[in-house]
């Protein structure tokens, strides 16, 4: 026993390693396109809208924002902000991004660098207006290094070392003026395309089990959106086509050396769309997602296992007063050139995976699939997640379960029936 909670703190803690990633919080993010204008010259404010959430976020952009431009000598003066293409909502899948600008001109009172914010948002920009031979925020900055907060308020903070500060590889003198261009707008376009097409696919998690002996079982997925779309109601037929990778692995936590029991891998490249058919007046919504996958374990000889099928995926949702929606999504498959290592796959798991899933927005997700192969061979798989952020530990991620009943938990193993298993741990994404 105590071996077995060794193993299972152990692999925890490396699961954690695996899966780290960025803290990001759903809503909306201003910025401040450049950093030097003159009065009645044209600046941008652009906003960074970002879902983390459990659901599609819908955002619709205001036409205008209103800028306070905090003066020098304390006073103030408001304009406005007009969007440059308007929107009238906003839709996100979970995990993507949106970028929406805003074009203003630089008031005429504007002088040296006023503070500017955004009323309603709790962004702060600086601006620096001063005549174009004399920008103050491009002039190096000749001067010295001081201990900032040494003297007492009101006196002249002392002035730090320089060999000290030579050794660290600081200039003690003279600093460089800020950057006018940071990242170049080509570069800075791409990332955020980048940004805004990659997204979670299927569940992403660390689960941990001790049937018949401590194993762990991890997957990794993400889909990249090969077309952009700027308005999700004008995206036309490629806009949804994606590119997907999901790598899902089996991990033997009692033997000496913890050795891996198969990896499969399993490239896509499908067509979706989340809201084919809706009713404004209905809580019901149709989507379809079709396309061709690729599975293998990636292994020669005796060992190497390969599947390929075409697939289409209709989707049935109903959306409940309470914000809670049902699905049910069966996966229709036809396999092809399927290696003679596994010619008799699909009698161990058939041409159909019947899938269950009811969510509550940003609350408990609970998800069932069943698939049955020839001479009854059944398989059935129910996953259950709970937002960490609703539990005291108030953390990203999710509380993860998954109970694993029949055959082809592994690729390798696809014919062996495997014995009810019940694994716990945490997801990025459910």
């Amino acid at each position: 026993m105590k071996s077995l909670c060794l193993n299972l703190i152990r692999a925890i803690s490396i699961g954690f390693g695996l899966f780290i990633h960025s803290v990001a919080t759903a809503g909306v993010s201003y910025s401040l396109v450049e950093n030097h204008a003159q009065p009645g010259q044209a600046i941008t404010v652009r906003a960074l809208v970002f879902n983390d959430e459990a659901n599609a976020l819908t955002w619709t952009p205001p036409e205008h924002l209103v800028l306070q431009w905090h003066h020098a000598d304390n006073s103030i003066t408001r304009s406005l902000a007009r969007i440059k293409q308007p929107t009238k909502e906003l839709r996100l899948p979970v995990n993507q991004f949106a970028m929406i600008e805003w074009a203003a001109i630089v008031p005429s009172a504007a002088k040296g660098i006023p503070v500017i914010s955004i009323e309603g948002a709790p962004d702060l920009f600086a601006l620096d207006t001063s005549p174009e031979g004399i920008r103050l925020a491009s002039q190096p900055a000749n001067a010295p290094i001081i201990d900032a907060g040494a003297a007492p308020i009101g006196q002249m903070d002392p002035i730090i070392d320089a060999e000290q500060l030579e050794r660290k590889g600081i200039s003690p003198t003279t600093g460089p003026a800020v950057a006018q261009a940071p990242l170049s707008p080509l570069s800075q376009q791409a990332f955020n395309n980048f940004r805004s097409a990659i997204s979670s696919h299927d569940p992403i998690y660390f689960i941990v089990g001790s049937e018949p002996k401590a194993n762990a079982r991890f997957q990794i997925s993400f889909k990249y959106r090969l077309f952009n779309t700027e308005n999700e109601k004008e995206a036309k037929f490629h806009n949804h086509l994606y590119l997907a990778y999901t790598q899902r692995s089996l991990w033997d936590l009692s033997s000496d050396s913890m050795p891996f029991v198969d990896t499969t891998y399993n490239p896509s490249l499908f067509w979706r769309k989340e809201k084919l058919w809706q009713n404004e007046n209905s809580p019901f919504y149709f989507g379809l997602n079709t396309g061709v996958e690729h599975a293998s374990n990636g292994k020669s000889g005796v060992d190497s296992r390969s599947i390929n099928d075409v697939f289409i995926q209709p989707e049935f949702n109903y959306v409940f007063g309470g914000g809670s929606t049902l699905s049910f999504m069966p996966r229709f498959k036809s396999y092809f050139a399927v290696s003679s290592d596994n010619a008799d796959y699909k009698d161990y798991m058939g041409n159909v995976a019947w899938q269950l899933r009811w969510q509550q927005e940003h609350g408990l997700s609970v998800t069932g699939a069943y698939q049955q192969g020839k001479q009854g061979r059944k398989t059935s798989q129910v996953d259950v997640s709970w937002p960490l952020q609703r539990t005291p530990l108030n953390m990203n991620g999710y509380l993860y379960a998954q109970f694993y009943r029949g055959y082809g938990e592994t690729l390798l193993h696809y014919n062996r029936r495997s014995q009810s298993q019940v694994r716990f741990g945490i997801a990025l994404t459910p």
